[in-house]
């Protein structure tokens, strides 16, 4: 937990932004009790922000200030409400140690019921620069239910930019909407995200960064969220560009699904749908009265709250991601996407091969059931297009599996890169490295081929990872193509291949390869049948 030092600041990196006249009344923070416990800032490294000063640490070249709030906690009445900001402190924040997860179960490792979670980290070259560096913002992926964000110290050192990671509300916390909490009650995890943005618009210049050249990222959930930001009204103005990856994984159909629709291709609840779904919730937790709904939950402690919430996926969980609000998103993305109702941004964008969020087929049974379950009356075309016979072994969990990324993520990312291309620049790419270091989710016993957020891997490397001279080649591209977007706009930069948009005149895909075998294709919609995929997308071709 960050603490706070009652010290006289040692050094001033600059001026504080100007004070907010909303906020110019706030009370200082206190100290916590714990004040002494956080280890120690390393000098020079103290900032003045909008809201008091901060020091950090500093380790293999990178300055790392965690845990800074960008925001007031999320509790009590500010449950289920707008962000609001942070008081101001007095002294010297030790920006020192990670803040809390926000709440969520303990599916990936990160269980917390901890409210007061809306923090950032910052990471910056430790050397001096005059020159303002582009900002990388990430925005951890989880299904919107779970997670928190990777260390983005290798993108700092190796791609000289600044690296912020942001925790956001999650799950209920994050998404349940009632008439109670309001007409546009509901995505308060994206107004997280955009509170941050502005927190980086008003501080980042202090920590070496151009809030002028603000790009974010993210996989999976995190990519979705890169889509849904990039349509929001709100968000306007507050990045430049983003890069979604990974970002359509939903079940096509919604049958056997392990997430609510939540992605960049999906058709989201309405907000009269989300608030029906938000009575049923609250109802069942003894909260009946309509007019006192909001004062009721609230109430509600937090670990009641996310065991009644559960996966999202019965009738009365609640709504635990993003939907259809009215002011914070206005249409679902590819809606947006499709007719242009979109910020002004450039987009980087795309999806790996072999994506897969559902059940596997483990024996040809499963294939067969499996493929009935999650296509319905479509499911003899489907065996049709895919035999098992085509596939090698294990071929029934081949097959499924290319089914499953061919209609839920590749012919879906395809698509939406020709709904950006008509109103934005994006750079498309699909994932076709099959042979990256395992993430710790899979089976590791399967042939799991170019995997879900497989580029994970290679942005923020595990600690003691191994690579082949064929993936160390692949990581250097990577990154040097994701920070070198971050500071002109453009993948294509010194040890990557040319990179050029996608057009309707031109649909170039970049398939990323490992040992420098990445190359442009225009074959992918046909090589994985999307001419029969997209007959079932929202909102049409």
């Amino acid at each position: 937990m960050t603490a706070l030092t009652l010290t006289t600041a040692p050094s001033l990196a600059e001026p504080a932004p100007p004070t907010d006249p909303l906020t110019s009344t706030e009370t200082p923070a206190e100290a916590p009790a714990d004040a002494q416990a956080a280890p120690g800032c390393a000098p020079g490294t103290t900032i003045r922000t909008d809201k008091g000063e901060v020091c950090g640490t500093t380790a293999d070249g990178v300055n790392s200030w965690l845990g800074i709030r960008y925001a007031a906690a999320p509790s009590g009445d500010l449950r289920w409400a707008p962000p609001e900001p942070h008081a101001r402190w007095n002294g010297v924040l030790q920006a020192t140690e990670q803040g809390p997860n926000c709440p969520q179960s303990d599916g990936l490792g990160a269980g917390s019921t901890n409210e007061d979670c809306l923090s950032v980290n910052v990471r910056a070259p430790a050397r001096a620069d005059a020159r303002k560096l582009p900002v990388m913002v990430q925005i951890h992926g989880g299904g919107f239910r779970f997670g928190r964000p990777a260390d983005g110290s290798h993108l700092v050192r190796t791609g000289n930019v600044v690296a912020v990671e942001v925790r956001y509300r999650l799950g209920i916390f994050g998404y349940l909407a009632h008439e109670d909490l309001g007409k546009n009650s509901g995505n308060y995890a994206i107004q997280d995200q955009q509170a941050a943005l502005r927190w980086i618009q008003r501080n980042i210049a202090a920590f070496g960064g151009d809030p002028g050249n603000v790009t974010i990222f993210g996989a999976s959930a995190g990519g979705s969220s890169v889509c849904a930001n990039a349509v929001s009204p709100t968000a306007r103005g507050l990045f430049h560009k983003g890069i979604a990856q990974s970002g359509e994984y939903n079940s096509l159909f919604g049958n056997n699904t392990s997430w609510q629709a939540q992605d960049c291709k999906s058709e989201l609840p309405t907000a009269k749908e989300a608030h029906r779904t938000g009575q049923r919730f609250a109802a069942a937790l003894g909260c009946t009265d309509p007019r006192k709904a909001a004062e009721c939950l609230r109430a509600v402690p937090a670990a009641k709250l996310l065991d009644q919430s559960g996966d999202g996926l019965g009738p009365d969980k609640g709504t635990i991601a993003p939907i259809v609000d009215g002011k914070t998103l206005t249409m679902s993305p590819a809606k947006a996407f499709a007719i242009g109702r979109v910020n002004d941004v450039t987009l980087m964008h795309g999806v790996d091969r072999d994506e897969v969020q559902l059940a596997s087929a483990n024996t040809p049974e499963d294939y067969e059931r499996l493929v009935k379950e999650q296509y319905g009356k479509w499911a003899p075309q489907v065996f049709a297009l895919y035999p098992m016979k085509r596939f090698p072994t294990p071929s029934h969990f081949i097959a499924y599996r290319t089914i499953v990324a061919d209609s839920n993520s590749v012919c879906p990312s395809l698509l939406n890169h020709q709904r950006m291309s008509r109103h934005l620049k994006v750079f498309a790419y699909q994932t076709d490295n099959s042979d990256a270091p395992p993430a710790s989710f899979l089976d590791k016993t399967k042939p799991n081929g170019a995997f879900h957020v497989v580029l994970n891997q290679f942005l923020s490397p595990p600690a003691g990872a191994q690579l082949t001279a064929n993936q160390q080649a692949f990581a250097a591209q990577i990154v040097a193509q994701w920070t070198g977007f971050a500071h002109t706009g453009n993948p294509t930069v010194d040890g990557t291949p040319l990179w050029k948009p996608f057009s309707r005149h031109d649909p170039a895909v970049m398939s990323l390869a490992p040992a420098g075998d990445s190359q442009l294709t225009r074959e992918i919609g046909e090589q994985h049948n999307c001419g029969f995929w997209n007959r079932f997308a929202a909102y049409g071709n």
